[in-house]
C-alpha cells in the first residue's frame, strides 16, 4: 500500500504542479474567463454572460468601438471590473448631444446602443494614455459619462473581450 503512494505521488505530483502553474500563468497574464455582472452592455452582453478577456494589454491594439474590461477611477469601485465599450480613443473629442454620439466633430453610428441617450456629455478631449468608455445600455450604465473623472488610464486596462463562451445559443464573437 505505502509503495503504491509513493509511485501515485512520483507520477501524478509533477503533472499536477506544471498543469497548475500553466493554468496560473494562463489565468494573470493571457486570458481569464470572466461573468458580466450588470445589464450595462444589453443588449450586446446579457447579464451573467460568461466571456473570455485577453489579457495581454502591452500587445493589444485598443480601437474605437472594441468592448474591454477594466478597473473603474470611481472611488469605492476600484477594485471592481467593468465591461464597456471603447468611445474615446487617445486625442479623440467626445460629446453626446441630441441623443447621438459625436467623435471627432462627427456623428457615429451604434447599431449596437440600446436605446439613444437622453443625457448630454462634453465635449471633452480624451488625454494621452486613457480612454473614455460608455455601456451600450447607455441610459442605464455607470460608465464615463457620470464619472467625476471621466477617463479610465492605459495601467487600468484589464483586456479586450475576445468572445462569448456561455450561454452555448449565444457562444461566439460579440456582435456588434
Amino acid at each position: 500500500m505505502r509503495q503504491a503512494i509513493k509511485r501515485w505521488v512520483k507520477e501524478w505530483i509533477p503533472t499536477l504542479a506544471i498543469t497548475a502553474a500553466v493554468s496560473i500563468t494562463f489565468n494573470t497574464y493571457v486570458a481569464q474567463g470572466m461573468t458580466v455582472p450588470t445589464g450595462s452592455m444589453l443588449p450586446t452582453i446579457q447579464l451573467q454572460d460568461k466571456i473570455l478577456v485577453e489579457k495581454m494589454v502591452a500587445l493589444t491594439d485598443f480601437g474605437f468601438g472594441d468592448v474591454v474590461v477594466f478597473y473603474p477611477p470611481l472611488p469605492g469601485h476600484e477594485q471592481e471590473r467593468y465591461v464597456k465599450r471603447m468611445i474615446g480613443l487617445p486625442g479623440d473629442t467626445i460629446e453626446v448631444k441630441d441623443g447621438e454620439l459625436i467623435r471627432n466633430g462627427e456623428r457615429v453610428d451604434e447599431p449596437y446602443v440600446k436605446e439613444k441617450m437622453n443625457y448630454s456629455f462634453g465635449p471633452v478631449r480624451v488625454p494621452a494614455d486613457h480612454y473614455l468608455f460608455l455601456g451600450d445600455n447607455r441610459n442605464d450604465s455607470l460608465d464615463s459619462h457620470l464619472w467625476p473623472t471621466p477617463f479610465v488610464s492605459k495601467d487600468k486596462l484589464i483586456g479586450k473581450v475576445m468572445f462569448r463562451y456561455f450561454p452555448f445559443a449565444h457562444i461566439g464573437a460579440l456582435e456588434s
